[in-house]
């Protein structure tokens, strides 16, 4: 039997053109992939984003969808391009120009997770490669284009929010020494995948919910953003990253005591995001 790739869930009525979505939040990992590592457990779950899907679970009570991966991050990478392939993972692969994801063994089948641990001792088949492709990330990536299409049809314009978390350790890259670490890093491409205005709207309301914000540093967007913002076609996309310590214990990789206050920080957030693309809220006559 094949797993659900997604879940999608929509709003009663689709009032935004914001369209929420988050790609490696994924936990069904398939037992077939369980039998052949040598990573426990929890050290399998390290790459993936946990609980991001809960944290905006929030999205369609104010008019936008929310797509999540169901499929985890250690079988297909949602978040890279299907050729990324790694030939050091799967037979039969030509070694292409150097991409600097796979050389680390982060494509779009990925080799390792967090810290480097490699998830099998040996090679994969470019058939069963290929099956992960079709049975996760084609469906994940055929949603996503289509909530994308929707909102350019009723709206005239698309907001896309690439929904990721961020190891604690990672923030320590960004922001200027002696000053505080941000508590959200927003991605897009250095001004590439969104419009000014729109970077700005998301920017203040984290701002205003009382978190410290930081743009493309360590953190500027991969596959998601660069493919699906297009500015100049009304079309936007902003990856964000959110330190896993304000919600969850990293190490554990469980809920922490204020998972629930944050998520209802962050429901507020949400709301003001959903408004950049709300009809009739006059933000989509602003260029």
């Amino acid at each position: 039997m094949r797993m659900a790739a997604f879940d999608l869930t929509r709003p009663a009525a689709r009032t935004s053109c914001v369209v929420f979505a988050s790609p490696h939040s994924g936990r069904d990992y398939p037992k077939s992939l369980l039998a052949r590592t040598g990573l426990d457990a929890r050290l399998i779950r390290s790459s993936e984003d946990a609980f991001v899907d809960q944290l905006f679970a929030a999205a369609p009570e104010h008019g936008a969808p929310l797509l999540a991966a169901r499929v985890p991050r250690a079988w297909v990478d949602l978040n890279r391009a299907a050729d990324e392939l790694d030939p050091a993972l799967v037979e039969g692969v030509v070694r292409r120009a150097h991409n600097p994801r796979v050389a680390s063994g982060l494509g779009v089948i990925p080799r390792v997770v967090a810290g480097g641990r490699a998830i099998y001792s040996g090679k994969i088949g470019l058939d069963e490669a290929r099956e992960r492709l079709d049975t996760g990330w084609i469906p994940y990536h055929a949603a996503l284009q289509s909530l994308l299409a929707e909102s350019l049809e009723q709206f005239g314009e698309s907001i896309l929010i690439d929904c990721h978390s961020m190891p604690h350790e990672a923030i320590e890259l960004a922001g200027t020494r002696g000053r505080p670490r941000p508590h959200v890093v927003l991605g897009d491409r250095y001004g590439a995948a969104a419009a000014p205005r729109v970077m700005a709207r998301i920017e203040a309301a984290f701002t205003a919910a009382g978190l410290r914000v930081a743009r493309n540093t360590p953190f500027a967007g991969a596959y998601v953003t660069q493919t699906y913002g297009r500015p100049s076609r009304r079309q936007h996309a902003v990856q964000i990253e959110i330190d896993r310590s304000l919600y969850m214990d990293e190490a554990r990789i469980e809920p922490h005591s204020g998972f629930e206050a944050f998520r209802a920080r962050l429901s507020g957030v949400i709301a003001e995001i959903a408004v950049i693309g709300a009809a009739g809220s006059g933000q989509l006559a602003a260029e």
